[in-house]
């Protein structure tokens, strides 16, 4: 009985259940081919002929004017987007794209390097050394629980004995995987320190060179009551002699402004749609009346609907009141009632009450608030500020840098600190209700990969899969990963929204909790929680023997080994497939039609031409997780498999994002490149991962000694984090008075300068650019208060009350 157990672990099964079926793979890299050929093929046959969404960036960003026209040829455009220099991604897209674009880089060069040591060293070193079959198959657990007790328990026990006690002709090997974590951490360590050094010395540089008023902005909160004025602000400022103020926008509470304003706007879409199906009904009843043989015009492209409509209302609703839309109004008790009135008079008196009450409200002195936004004369003085602590009092005027105008969530710079708190804690709390949700949704898809779990819940199916090899890879090998790769997609618009809930000031900041966010999502829930519940699978209480601490950690290595081959085909589709297909902007393509049939009005079509909108905390953290990922199984047996397809997928998303960044999308969110210092935190808890991994790995072949040599690497791993953070981070978050001073004597000090930065002095900068004639004032204030569009010309406002000369609350 004995030996018809051993016998079941054989080599064969071995290599397919380890190393993986080599048809898996090759069908996954088949099928990712297929899509992403096919979309990557339509893209390039797209992109000249539909350039108000390829190029929708180029075409309507000033600062993108400076990036090189794209030849129209079919292939043409890879070698020219390859020849956009950093000074071109840096002048065109700011700090945060060529962050973005520096991590793949990154990435690259640290792939590159260990996939060469993986094919020349690693991989021949665990050829020669070959490992045997370390998990009994379903059908031997069924033969060792046939045995009776005491026989059952020695070959259980003997089991577990040859798991982890190796044979001596293996033990000599293991010191290549000490010798290589410490490599491979040197090398992360090395890339991270030089890249920082990089952007730090650019982003210096590019933020002290320009000047915009968020440079020379402070943010103030924790305002006293008796401070809580725009000239006491001031005077309190220039009392510390830090310079000199420039003007003060103190927060107030615009609640009820800031909802007339969307209520008018509102009711301006709804007036204006009302005003164009008024103004189709008239041109088919005009066509109706005397039919012409001639090519239609859109109202939505001339200046017909309005001429239309001018003509209409001069003479009296000339076809009758049926050519108006009609609106039905509810009234009497509890609404039961209604009648209906003409749409357009309707909504033209509720413009009319809307634009007076907004009108007298700009006029009206609002409760202050603990917020102010101070800008100084200068940047250096800016600076200083928030590098100060202004006063004695804990929690009381409190400096910091301040976010870009346009960045800023008016309505929740006024919102009470309780209820601010109250919605940040609620989220926390709700994101660890949903850990525990998604943790409970993979476990069935984790169950799918192993067969041996399969068996102990479904026999039957086990059996059809060991029976039939192709319905097994699509099962096991397709179907979990296709599930994870949308599950991926999916999941961070929730946390997006989820983000904007937690009342953060700065659309920047909430950028950056999305990234932290979806991250924690990607991270815990699809490689952590998957690798515990692998470990669940080859646990048995029952059998746990004197030591459990071991055995958990032999089984944490052993399920790492098992889901390599998942991971594999999850970075092929993800590269091959699923990368072309954002480049395709699939999504986009196919709402496409659907919102231009709903659009009706020229500022619904005008909306349809704006760029699509790229978020970094959806695209980052996934492209984490893999960096991580291969960090984690670079020296594992194997390792290749995982580098390679890793290495391929960051060459592409390079060229891939790099494209979406400059021509197709929009980044309307700038944070001055802080991601990178998220990028930073995450690979080092890839790093301390990776080293625990090795360690397992060696204490399951019993190298224990060689298991306890990572834990000083460990150890240093973290030191280098804590000096990273006192050392690094302040310079991504404050400009240097150096880089100030230089760049006001860059003459004398031409030297000290790179040529990226030499070379943008020629340019404003995108920041500048985009903060051309910006003031730190509530738009609900200033903002002109437009008629209806209804033609295709945007209307002026002098039909309208122009109330940018009201009084804002800035002094």
């Amino acid at each position: 009985m004995a030996h018809g157990f051993w016998a079941l672990s054989d080599d064969d099964n071995y290599r397919k259940r380890i190393i993986g079926d080599p048809k898996d793979t090759v069908f996954q890299i088949l099928l990712s081919l297929l899509i992403g050929t096919s979309a990557f093929l339509g893209f390039c046959v797209l992109r000249p002929r539909w350039p108000s969404l390829y190029a929708a960036r180029k075409r309507t960003r000033d600062e993108a004017e400076v990036l090189p026209d794209l030849p129209p040829s079919l292939f043409g455009w890879i070698p020219a987007l390859w020849r956009v220099s950093e000074e071109q991604v840096l002048a065109s897209a700011g700090l945060d794209a060529f962050v973005f674009l520096a991590f793949f880089k990154m990435a690259i060069k640290y792939l590159a390097v260990a996939l060469f040591f993986s094919l020349v060293v690693i991989k021949p070193v665990h050829d020669s050394y070959p490992e045997h079959d370390k998990k009994q198959p379903h059908n031997s657990t069924l033969l060792v629980s046939q045995v009776p007790g005491s026989t059952r328990d020695q070959m259980m026990h003997l089991m577990k004995k040859q798991l982890v006690v190796p044979g001596v002709d293996q033990v000599d090997y293991l010191w290549m995987y000490l010798v290589f974590v410490y490599f491979f951490t040197g090398v992360a360590l090395y890339l991270i320190i030089g890249e920082s050094k990089k952007i730090i010395e650019i982003r210096q540089a590019y933020l002290g060179d320009q000047s915009t008023v968020t440079d020379r902005t402070i943010r103030l909160y924790g305002i006293p009551e008796d401070l809580r004025s725009e000239s006491k602000i001031k005077e309190f400022i220039e009392y510390l002699e830090i310079g000199k103020v420039e003007s003060v926008t103190l927060i107030r509470d615009w609640k009820m402004l800031d909802k007339s304003v969307e209520d008018r706007g509102t009711v301006l879409e709804k007036l204006e749609r009302a005003m164009v199906e008024y103004a189709h009904r008239l041109k088919e009843q005009r066509h109706m009346e005397s039919p012409v043989p001639s090519t239609i015009a859109s109202p939505l492209s001339d200046d017909e609907s309005a001429r239309l409509l001018e003509e209409a209302t001069a003479s009296g609703h000339e076809f009758g009141d049926k050519s108006r839309p009609q609106k039905r109004i509810w009234h009497g008790r509890l609404n039961l009632q209604h009648k209906k009135v003409d749409a357009i008079d309707y909504y033209e008196e509720k413009l009319r009450q809307l634009d007076e009450e907004i009108s007298t409200m700009r006029k009206k002195e609002f409760p202050a608030k603990p917020l102010a936004f101070v800008t100084m004369d200068s940047i250096a003085s800016c600076q200083m500020a928030v590098q100060a602590v202004l006063d004695s009092a804990p929690l009381q005027l409190i400096a910091t840098s301040s976010p870009s105008p346009v960045d800023i969530d008016w309505k929740n710079t006024y919102m009470p600190r309780k209820q601010a708190l109250f919605r940040s804690w609620s989220v926390t709390g709700l994101i660890g209700l949903l850990t525990v949700f998604w943790s409970a949704t993979l476990l069935p898809i984790a169950g799918l990969i192993d067969l041996d779990r399969i068996h102990s819940i479904w026999p039957q199916l086990a059996d059809f899969l060991s029976a039939y090899p192709l319905a097994a890879s699509l099962i096991q090998t397709q179907l979990p990963t296709i599930v994870i790769s949308l599950l991926t997609i999916a999941v961070p618009y929730l946390y997006s929204w989820l983000a904007y809930q937690q009342a953060m000031i700065s659309h920047g900041d909430v950028e950056l909790s999305v990234i932290s966010k979806n991250f924690f999502f990607t991270f815990f829930n699809l490689f952590i929680v998957f690798t515990v519940l692998g470990t669940a699978s080859l646990t048995n209480l029952e059998d746990f023997g004197s030591q459990p601490l071991r055995d958990t950690a032999n089984n944490l290595a052993t399920s790492l080994q098992d889901l390599r081959n998942f991971y594999v085909n999850y970075i092929i589709l993800q590269a091959l497939g699923l990368f072309p297909l954002r480049l395709l902007e699939f999504g986009s393509v196919s709402l496409y039609p659907f919102g231009l049939l709903a659009a009706k009005t020229p500022r619904e079509h005008e909306k349809l031409k704006e760029p699509p909108t790229f978020s970094y905390g959806f695209f980052l953290p996934q492209t984490l997780l893999i960096f991580l990922i291969c960090i984690v199984y670079s020296v594992l047996r194997g390792s290749w498999q995982i580098l390679l397809p890793g290495l391929a997928y960051f060459l592409i998303g390079y060229f891939v994002y790099k494209y979406q960044l400059l021509y197709a999308m929009d980044h309307q969110q700038h944070s001055t490149g802080k991601s990178w210092v998220i990028i930073v935190d995450r690979i080092i808890v890839g790093l301390i991962v990776f080293q625990i991994t090795v360690a397992g790995q060696l204490a399951l072949r019993g190298a224990l000694r060689r298991s306890a040599a990572v834990a000083p690497l460990a150890i240093l791993t973290l030191w280098f984090g804590y000096v990273y953070s006192q050392s690094y981070k302040p310079l991504m978050t404050y400009i240097a008075l150096k880089s100030i001073r230089r760049a006001e004597h860059r003459d004398e000090e031409e030297s000290e300068v790179s040529q990226i930065n030499l070379a943008s002095r020629n340019r404003r900068s995108v920041d500048e650019v985009r903060e051309k004639g910006m003031h730190f004032v509530n738009p609900s204030l200033t903002t002109p208060l437009e008629p209806p569009w209804i033609s295709g010309k945007r209307p002026r406002n002098g039909s309208s009350r122009d109330t940018s000369s009201d009084r804002s609350g800035e002094v």
